[in-house]
């Protein structure tokens, strides 16, 4: 969290200047790369140098029911946290797509992409009936190739649901059906819910290993050799990373009555690392 101190009210009346950010604490056995610790002034936008936006209402693949845009509503730095907030609202965008509720949906792509390391996030996720945060990354070849070819490494989804699961999975191409997967959870003890406090997600990628991490609980470890028959194992090549909250869609479902709006996710840092 952004700290601040007061000046004199003989130098600046009600004028405030802000700490230097705090350094990330160095990982064993790792190098930091890049980060984004979200310290921009209150109210701002994301760091363009770092984030660049997918905008539209198309469903995405999955049906879902968000409009994302670029606008400070859906998307800005507060309290040294980026917020995505999704709203029910109508919105209609310059394609003439027109959805009842709006959010945003912020990447990497172009920005920065990495083959292995480790990538993590600390996240506050939103709740509800519908919601559908994710944290998750996406082969740079994707323009080329398409999805699936390019693969996918979703380091954190949650449905709202679920209020105490997390998902972490891997996509990728195969011959035999639409998508080759592997897939695990991670459950909160009984009366626990994510959406009650921050957690770190992280996967820890190399050759031929992906593994999944909970505040720093390895939950699964997919291998290569664990991949499905018929299909190709695509994660061998850049990846950049991808943070949004999407409305409804096919897996989660609807928002319903009891779904209480604006709905917030909360990101205090991104910050990724290579094996030393």
């Amino acid at each position: 969290m952004a700290a601040f101190i007061a000046l004199s009210p003989l130098l600046a009346g009600c004028l405030v200047i802000h700490d230097p950010p705090p350094r990330p604490q160095p990982l064993a056995g790792w190098t930091l790369v890049w980060s984004d610790e979200f310290y921009s002034p209150d109210g701002s936008s994301p760091d363009a140098t770092k984030w660049t936006y997918d905008v539209g209402g198309n469903g995405w693949g999955n049906h879902e029911l968000e409009y994302y845009t670029k606008r400070l509503e859906n998307a800005r730095i507060e309290k040294g946290n980026l917020v995505i907030t999704a709203t029910r609202e109508s919105y209609t965008g310059d394609d003439g797509v027109t959805r009842d509720y709006t959010s945003a949906r912020l990447k990497t792509q172009g920005l920065f992409a990495q083959t292995y390391g480790r990538f993590e996030a600390r996240i506050k996720i939103p709740e509800g009936q519908g919601m559908w945060p994710a944290f998750w990354m996406l082969g740079d070849d994707i323009p080329t190739v398409g999805w699936p070819k390019c693969g996918e490494i979703d380091i954190m989804e949650n449905i709202g649901k679920e209020p105490a699961t997390i998902h972490g999975s891997l996509h990728g191409p195969s011959t035999t059906a639409p998508t080759s997967d592997l897939t695990a959870i991670f459950t909160l003890p009984a009366g626990q819910n994510f959406a009650n406090d921050f957690h770190v997600y992280a996967v820890e990628w190399s050759p031929a290993t992906v593994r999944f991490y909970v505040d720093g609980n390895l939950y699964a470890t997919f291998r290569s050799s664990d991949w499905p028959a018929g299909g190709k194992w695509a994660f061998d090549h850049p990846f950049f990373i991808i943070l949004n909250l999407a409305v409804g869609g096919d897996w989660p479902g609807s928002a319903d009555a009891s779904t209480k709006f604006p709905q917030s996710m909360f990101v205090d840092y991104v910050r990724v690392y290579t094996k030393r």
